[in-house]
């Protein structure tokens, strides 16, 4: 068994049930680093995902880690990030026999997406029926302006690194 803790840098922490830190993860993000605010997975433990202080949800494959997390080769990769809310999200939970993500925001909306590709399904109380087939097309909801990135390859920016910038002056300049 693994417990995961989201924590105010923006960082999961998973732990041993003996309090080892097994792995922490840093979200794959242009973006500075927000609070998380909320963590759930689905039923078969293969899919873990968070949603943040500024109303994204991000979603890993943790399959493989889980079933040997001693195994370098065994990674969890991060496959998908979407803007769910433009306020904080306060509680997700993946529903898999339709394999759509219900989100919850502090300003009070509850949405529904596409689990698999993050695309908007529609938010609780709307006027027409929910449509779970795909969708070729892609809609937003109006206080959200950015499409679901599809994170194909583990981020080598994710790793930091230090450079050194020598000055030097240039009397011809």
């Amino acid at each position: 068994p693994i417990l995961a803790s989201a924590h105010e840098n923006g960082c999961i922490c998973l732990w041993s049930i003996q309090g080892n830190l097994v792995k922490e993860l840093t979200p794959f993000s242009k973006y500075p680093s927000v609070p998380l605010t909320a963590l759930c997975t689905d039923i078969s433990t293969k899919m873990l995902l968070a949603g943040s202080k500024e109303g994204h949800i991000m979603c890993w494959s943790i399959a493989s880690f889980l079933e040997d997390p001693q195994n370098s080769k065994n990674q969890i990769k991060e496959e998908l990030c979407w803007r769910a809310h433009s306020n904080e999200v306060v509680d997700l939970f993946h529903e898999e026999e339709k394999n759509v993500v219900v989100t919850a925001s502090i300003d009070g909306s509850v949405r529904l997406w596409h689990a698999m590709n993050g695309h908007y399904l529609g938010y609780f109380g709307q006027p027409r029926k929910f449509e779970f087939s795909e969708i070729s097309w892609l809609i937003l909801p109006c206080d959200v302006n950015n499409f679901p990135t599809i994170i194909k390859e583990e981020s080598k920016h994710m790793e930091k690194k230090k450079f050194e910038y020598h000055l030097m002056l240039d009397r011809d300049k």
